[in-house]
């Protein structure tokens, strides 16, 4: 699903208040990693995660290797931290501002 940038800003506005859920290491994105935020995507749809500094990798690249492996949406990366969005296939709690092209 590619977001529009008015659902993006929405998410982004959501994802300010948050926690980061994960934090990502020297170990950079490990199997592990992949499987616990593949997890966390079971109760939440909005995941914030920290990449520290002792991880040597570029911090968008993490984000996109993340999203790919985790099939969600890459909302932002702003610093170390990256926002993540994966909506309930069975009944969204988060509910995105319409495109226009649905419109």
């Amino acid at each position: 699903m590619t977001l529009t940038s008015k659902q993006r800003a929405y998410l982004k506005s959501l994802a300010a208040e948050m926690e980061s859920v994960f934090q990502i290491g020297k170990g950079s994105v490990t199997p592990e990693v992949t499987t616990a935020i593949t997890e966390a995507f079971n109760t939440h749809e909005l995941v914030k995660v920290t990449v520290l500094k002792n991880c040597m990798d570029d911090v968008k690249e993490v984000a996109i290797t993340v999203s790919e492996r985790t099939r969600s949406d890459l909302v932002q990366v702003i610093g170390r931290k990256f926002v993540l969005y994966k909506p309930f296939k069975d009944e969204p709690k988060i509910i995105l501002p319409k495109s226009k092209k649905g419109q």
